[in-house]
């Protein structure tokens, strides 16, 4: 259990620094054991306080954007986790096992071009119109469900089409989305059986001691070390899924 708190203490640094943390929490739930399905769904569940807690402490930064209210925003988000949620329960182990090295690869893409990504569409100066807004907020609310890697960075990104506020306004926005596409996966989790509690214990506590760790060690190491580390520990977990295949 040792180790599963010291990973889970890794994952909630990452989500504190640059995101990524299911690359520490979910390889070392499947290194534990479990089968990658509930590793997965446990991997959301002992995250969720510190998403939960993060989008407290924000509460009070939160703005409205782009042509959907703040409301719709939760409302979609919430249903596209529960959607997600209930996609990973259908999908079998040996199905979601070959898929896990392919979202791995895309959420280390994503940490790795999510701002040029960003500014790229930022460039084209395009903005969606309400109803296809509503069907980006809900594709981005199943994959938090589903698996949720990255997901924050590419709601940044994906955002640019909806809004023209800054990242920085857009964050606590960002920290609460995550949270309710966690929160609605975890109920479905919950209610079919996936979730390993004796193992999300330790993961959650480590995370919960990472992040206010992390949010200290983000203002004095500097951002470049931060990044490159990230990137590193993200691409190594991805390329060891894919040797194991």
């Amino acid at each position: 259990m040792a180790g599963l708190a010291g990973a889970g203490a890794l994952a909630g640094a990452m989500n504190a620094l640059a995101g990524g943390g299911t690359f520490a929490a979910f390889p070392a739930l499947v290194a534990s054991g479990l089968p990658p399905t509930v590793a997965n769904a446990t991997s959301n569940a002992a995250l969720l306080p510190g998403a939960a807690a993060s989008a407290w402490t924000l509460r009070r930064r939160l703005v409205a954007f782009g042509p959907l209210g703040l409301r719709a925003m939760v409302l979609l988000t919430l249903a596209g986790g529960a959607v997600g949620a209930l996609l990973l329960h259908l999908t079998s182990e040996a199905a979601f096992r070959a898929l896990i090295p392919w979202l791995l690869l895309v959420a280390s893409l994503t940490l790795t071009f999510g701002d040029r990504l960003r500014r790229a569409l930022d460039r084209t100066g395009f903005r969606l119109s309400a109803a296809p807004a509503c069907a980006l907020q809900f594709a981005l609310g199943v994959y938090g469900g589903y698996f949720g890697g990255a997901v924050g960075l590419l709601m940044m990104a994906a955002w640019v089409l909806v809004s023209e506020l800054s990242v920085v306004d857009l964050a606590p926005s960002r920290v609460l989305m995550l949270a309710c596409a966690n929160a609605a996966a975890c109920v479905l989790f919950a209610a079919v059986g996936l979730i390993d509690y004796a193992r999300a214990a330790p993961v959650a506590v480590g995370a919960v001691a990472g992040g206010f760790a992390g949010a200290h060690l983000g203002l004095k190491l500097p951002s470049a070390w931060v990044r490159y580390a990230t990137l590193a520990l993200t691409y190594l977990v991805t390329a060891i899924f894919f040797l194991k295949r």
